[in-house]
């Protein structure tokens, strides 16, 4: 069981009830509905904060294991929480386009990634300077920029994630369907007009407010740490071959 202490107190300050017109209610998204305010749905934030502890659950668990959350969210208004979000985590993430065959194909991305990364090398060092004019090197540089824009979150670590947490299913559903694919459990905040079984830990939650991602991205950004916390120490031993096997 996670640690980590959620309060639908702030979850009501941040807007995580409020739901989409009631006119475009995904009918399986009806059990987590509490009534409805004009339009709008309202979204039960009792069982908002069940399933958020199952879910943070599910996070504390991968983590503990030496495995990585990835953080996705590629719509404008949740782009820099989720980068934020990730970069406190230490986490891997994507903002910018999902690029089809980001985790189903492995192989390819981890052939860019090498490319960029060697880019970044041989700008930083001076050979590209040193080899090509000026309006070569511009391109280069041109080139590691574009490719930093969609690789940027994930030069670091590896492809494959221990887990997914997406902030909007429906615009980020590739990345949701590539991951149930490869059998990674995925914690998406789903929205009244999102279908909550797409993904293995729905969070009936708003996804459009900016608040109520970052309260969502924080409670997960803990459960992270918590994680960490219990990975198994490596001992003196381990860390000695670890040297050896470098050598």
């Amino acid at each position: 069981m996670s640690n980590v202490k959620t309060d639908v107190k702030e979850m009501l300050a941040a807007g995580v009830h409020f739901g989409h017109r009631a006119s475009r209610r995904h009918p399986k998204m009806t059990p987590y509905i509490h009534s409805k305010r004009g339009e709008g749905h309202i979204i039960d934030l009792i069982q908002t904060d069940e399933k958020l502890q199952e879910a943070l659950d599910a996070v504390v668990e991968t983590v503990s294991k030496g495995k990585t959350v990835l953080f996705v969210g590629t719509k404008r208004q949740a782009k820099d929480v989720i980068k934020a979000a990730a970069n406190e985590a230490k986490m891997p993430y994507v903002t910018e386009r999902w690029l089809g065959g980001m985790l189903t194909n492995s192989k390819t991305m981890s052939a860019r990634i090498k490319h960029l990364l060697d880019l970044e090398k041989k700008m930083e060092s001076g050979e590209l300077n040193d080899r090509f004019n000026k309006l070569e090197v511009q391109r280069f540089q041109e080139e590691i920029d574009r490719l930093n824009r969609m690789f940027d979150g994930m030069k670091d670590f590896a492809l494959k994630p221990g887990l997914v947490f997406v902030s909007d299913v429906q615009v980020d559903i590739n990345a949701v369907r590539e991951a149930n694919k490869l059998g990674l459990p995925v914690v998406g905040i789903c929205d009244t007009n999102v279908d909550p079984t797409v993904v293995s830990h729905p969070v009936p939650a708003n996804d459009d407010a900016v608040k109520s991602v970052q309260l969502i991205s924080n409670y997960i950004v803990q459960a992270i740490s918590e994680g960490r916390a219990k990975q198994p120490k490596e001992k003196p031993a381990d860390k000695e071959a670890a040297k050896e096997d470098k050598k």
